[in-house]
């Protein structure tokens, strides 16, 4: 079936609304496979090249994943998606550094607000043991990933995936931008002391259950963390 441009442009558009109706039917759940892209032609009146282009568009979304040999199965991964958005209007202009570390630290807020309500004992044993290492390690790579690891611990204390899926975008988000400068401030003493300092607060306040200190800390713990950051972005 051959579609005009126009006609190809409403075509894929009609594919895409045709897959998110199914989805919110209930018809098409999270791992499952599409029918084929024929299938789906035949099915909707379209050309395959509409349907190959709403399937391309619905899996730069996140939205679709394709395994070769196999076909297009319905995922869930905006988390991709948001970063790479993220990246491009920092790259653009569009946004900074200062705008993005604000709005990673009003979500980690609200986490550990929501985890001083929630964590269990297995999650606050496995905090203490990473700010133990924390303090103990002194390669970077290592340090760095065992501040992630307490980041994301956090926010899965939280309960909340979109918190957690924004957070975990956020942070690939920035991590691109200031892996060298995050290198030079680890090896500074004095930030990483109060580096330091600022995780064994939340954590002791999470211990406590007591979100209002737990928030407070967190909030300490970005202005050290913006503090080493200052005049770079």
């Amino acid at each position: 079936m051959r579609e005009e441009n126009g006609q190809q442009g409403r075509a894929y558009e009609r594919v895409i609304s045709y897959i998110k109706s199914e989805i919110l039917k209930g018809e098409l759940k999270q791992g499952e496979k599409l029918p084929p892209e024929r299938e789906l032609a035949e099915q909707l009146g379209v050309g395959r090249n509409s349907v190959r282009e709403a399937l391309r568009m619905l899996s730069l979304m996140g939205f679709i994943s394709s395994t070769q040999g196999a076909g297009n199965f319905v995922s869930c991964d905006i988390e991709k998606n948001l970063a790479e958005s993220t990246q491009m209007m920092m790259l653009l202009g569009a946004t900074d550094y200062r705008q993005v570390s604000e709005l990673r630290q009003g979500l980690e807020s609200e986490a550990v607000r929501l985890a001083a309500q929630r964590i269990t004992q297995a999650q606050l044993n496995e905090l203490e043991d990473l700010v133990w290492k924390l303090r103990e390690e002194d390669d970077i790579n290592r340090s760095t990933m065992l501040d992630k690891r307490l980041h994301f611990l956090i926010a899965e204390a939280a309960g909340n995936q979109l918190i957690m899926v924004i957070l975990r975008a956020m942070s690939e988000t920035i991590e691109g931008f200031i892996s060298h400068i995050r290198e030079r401030t680890m090896r500074d003493e004095v930030y990483r002391k109060r580096l330091q300092d600022s995780h064994q607060g939340i954590v002791l306040a999470l211990q406590d259950h007591n979100a209002q200190e737990a928030v407070r800390m967190m909030r300490e713990h970005f202005q050290v963390v913006d503090s080493a950051m200052v005049g770079l972005f």
